[in-house]
C-alpha cells in the first residue's frame, strides 16, 4: 500500500518490551492487531519521543518486519527515523524500502541544532534515498529546529515530501501552512490535547501516543471532528483531556504504556534510561486513566 492518504488516526505505536528489555514480538504483533480493529488507518512505528533512540539498528529493523508481517497491507506502515547523522539517516530510508513498509516520519539530525541551510540539506538527502513518502517532524521544543513554512518551501521540489506533523504548540501554524501550500502538504496534529482544535482549522489526520491507550475512542474523536459535530466532539474530548495531556510531558511514554497496562494488560516496561513510573507519579497515572474509563462510560449511558 503506497502513497499515503493522510486522513484518520496514526498512533505511534509504543514499542513492547520484555522484563530483560529485549523486544517482545508477541505483544507488539498484539498491539498492532488491537489498533487495527479500533479502526485506525495507520500505524507510527518507533516515533522520536518514544523509544527509538534506545533501540539498536537490528531492534529497529525488526520492528519494522514484525508490522509488516502483521499488517499485510490493511493499513498504512510508517516509520520513525531518527539518526545522528546524514549517512545514517539515508541508510536506514535505504533498508525500511526494501521491507516495504509505506512512508518516514523524519526527525531533523540528532544532537545538533541545524540551521536553516542545513536542515534543507538534511531533508533532501533522506527525500532523495528512496521512493517513500515522507511526513516531516516538526518538534521545535524537543528538538531546536523549526521547520517553519518559510524552511519547509525550500523542500517542496522534492516530491516525496507529502506532509507533516505538525507540533508547535502554535495552532496558527496549521492555518499558515494550508493557505500556503493547500493540497501540496497534508498537515497532521501531532499533539494529542490539540486534536480539535487542529480538526477545527482543517487537520484530517493525527499521529497521535495516547491512541495506544484507547484507540477506538480517538478514531470516534477524529471523525466527529472531520464531520463538523463539534458539540459530540467536545463532550469526548473533554473526557479525554486529562490523559491526553499526559501524552505532551518528557515522561509520555511511561504514562502511555502505563495506561496501555491498565486497560489492555501489555507490559509498561519502558528501556533506560528511561525508568518505570513509581510511587506518587505512577498512582497519579493511573487515577487519571481509571477515571477516564469511568467518565466514558458514563458519557455512552
Amino acid at each position: 500500500m503506497a502513497n499515503i492518504k493522510w486522513a484518520g488516526v496514526f498512533p505511534a505505536v509504543t514499542t513492547k518490551l520484555k522484563a530483560d528489555f529485549s523486544l517482545d514480538i508477541d505483544a507488539i504483533r498484539t498491539g498492532i492487531e488491537r489498533l487495527i480493529a479500533s479502526g485506525v488507518s495507520g500505524v507510527v512505528m518507533m516515533g522520536m519521543v518514544g523509544e527509538n533512540a534506545q533501540l539498536t539498528p537490528q531492534e529497529k529493523l525488526t520492528v519494522l518486519r514484525t508490522a509488516k508481517d502483521v499488517i499485510k497491507g490493511r493499513v498504512h506502515i510508517i516509520s520513525g527515523l531518527a539518526e545522528t547523522t546524514t549517512a545514517a539517516a539515508v541508510a536506514y530510508a535505504k533498508e525500511a524500502e526494501k521491507i516495504g513498509v509505506d512512508g518516514l516520519m523524519v526527525f531533523p539530525g540528532l544532537t545538533y541544532k541545524s540551521d536553516m541551510a542545513e536542515t534543507v540539506a538534511f531533508y533532501k538527502a533522506v527525500a532523495q534515498a528512496s521512493s517513500l513518502d515522507i511526513l516531516l517532524y516538526n518538534n521545535p521544543r524537543g528538538y531546536g529546529v523549526d521547520l517553519t513554512p518559510e524552511v519547509i518551501a525550500h523542500l517542496m521540489d522534492e516530491k516525496t515530501i507529502v506532509a507533516i506533523k505538525e507540533e508547535s504548540y502554535e495552532t496558527t501554524r496549521v492555518t499558515d501552512l494550508i493557505s500556503q501550500f493547500g493540497d501540496r502538504l497534508a498537515v497532521v496534529c501531532g499533539v494529542d490535547d490539540l486534536i480539535l482544535e487542529s480538526a477545527a482549522l482543517g487537520v484530517k489526520a493525527w499521529v497521535s501516543g495516547m491512541a495506544n491507550a484507547l484507540p477506538k475512542e480517538s478514531v470516534q474523536l477524529l471523525n466527529l471532528c472531520v464531520a463538523g459535530d463539534f458539540a459530540k466532539a467536545r463532550a469526548l474530548y473533554a473526557v479525554l483531556m486529562p490523559l491526553f495531556h499526559l501524552d505532551t510531558v518528557v515522561k509520555l511514554v511511561q504514562h502511555i504504556k502505563l495506561a496501555e497496562n491498565i486497560i489492555s494488560g501489555s507490559a509498561e516496561t519502558v528501556k533506560p534510561p528511561r525508568l518505570n513510573l513509581t510511587g506518587a507519579e505512577r498512582q497519579r497515572t493511573i487515577d487519571i486513566t481509571n477515571k477516564t474509563l469511568a467518565d466514558l462510560k458514563a458519557l455512552v449511558q
